[in-house]
């Protein structure tokens, strides 16, 4: 019961965590920093939910919830003889429905997103070119100013003819930088499995708010590696030009697209604010990794 108490005080941290964190501004000034705590809050949530429904279930076997789901396989018997037996084996079954509906739809979202990636490869087969002034880089016969990266074993980065008329050859630079950058961190990875439980929990406010905010932060992370070798200036006036001309990047693609947080990044690049300090890193990044392993060890933990 204690375990089943602690998983239920850990999920609930997680969550006033993950809402304290959307509105959180210092996430801007270390955004590498951020990503690596939501997916430690994430990651946490989701085993300590899963966790606290099963530690109460299966609190009449006291092995803790990996000894006691395999004790309940070997034995295939699980007592109903009190009424509060019932409410137990109601618990049950939500906590492995809840652990079944998270791992399926992350798999589920890596494998539209993988099929996504694979048509998309294909078209580009047909369409697409390869331009002596962009090395590298595939060029599609599209007005519009499209450019993007599809991520991968065979990652490829894309711009359309409408791009290479709209940015400058310094903008351009600045753009292809922050499209490899993407590539480079494998962001699509980091955004898989918020964009995933937001399928999972639709009508979940904190959720949806958690999947823009990373969303966000990965955008400020690649623009943090682009201006190592760019002029940031130019990276920002590249933004606002794609702010109103740009088109959205085609499913399972990351790119740059216009939207409401175009503003806020054009900002931080102008007028950057002071980094965060070292270790305040630090005590984050420890923090992270001792709140993701909290909940696999108290898994363990009898009650």
């Amino acid at each position: 019961m204690i375990g089943a108490a602690v998983l239920a005080a850990l999920a609930t941290a997680c969550a006033v965590g993950a809402w304290w964190l959307t509105s959180a501004r210092w996430t801007w000034r270390a955004p590498r920093t951020a990503i690596l705590l939501w997916q430690s809050l994430g990651v946490t949530w989701g085993l300590a939910s899963t966790g606290a429904l099963l530690a109460y279930a299966l609190e009449p076997y006291r092995r803790g919830v990996v000894h006691g789901l395999l004790a309940l396989l070997i034995t295939l018997e699980y007592g109903v003889h009190e009424p509060h037996d019932v409410v137990r084996l109601t618990s049950l079954v939500a906590g492995l429905a809840l652990l079944a509906v998270l791992v399926a739809v992350l798999l589920t979202a890596g494998m539209q997103t993988l099929r996504a990636r694979r048509r998309h490869r294909l078209l580009l087969t047909l369409i697409a070119r390869d331009e002596p002034a962009v090395p590298g880089v595939r060029v599609v016969g599209y007005p519009g100013a499209a450019a993007y990266c599809l991520p991968g074993l065979k990652s490829q980065v894309v711009i359309s003819d409408g791009t290479l008329s709209l940015l400058s050859p310094d903008e351009l630079d600045a753009v292809l930088a922050h499209e490899a950058a993407h590539v480079r961190y494998r962001h699509d990875l980091v955004l898989l499995p918020f964009a995933a439980l937001r399928h999972a929990l639709p009508w979940s406010r904190v959720v949806r708010d958690a999947q823009e905010s990373v969303s966000l932060l990965v955008e400020m992370a690649a623009d943090d590696r682009a201006r190592r070798q760019c002029s940031p200036k130019r990276l920002a006036t590249a933004l606002l030009r794609f702010g109103t001309a740009g088109v959205p990047a085609p499913q399972g693609a990351l790119g740059v697209s216009p939207g409401a947080n175009v503003m806020a990044r054009v900002n931080r690049l102008v007028q950057p604010a002071v980094e965060l300090p070292a270790h305040h890193k630090l005590l984050i990044v420890t923090g992270s990794v001792v709140l993701t392993a909290s909940a696999p060890l108290l898994w363990l933990i009898p009650g």
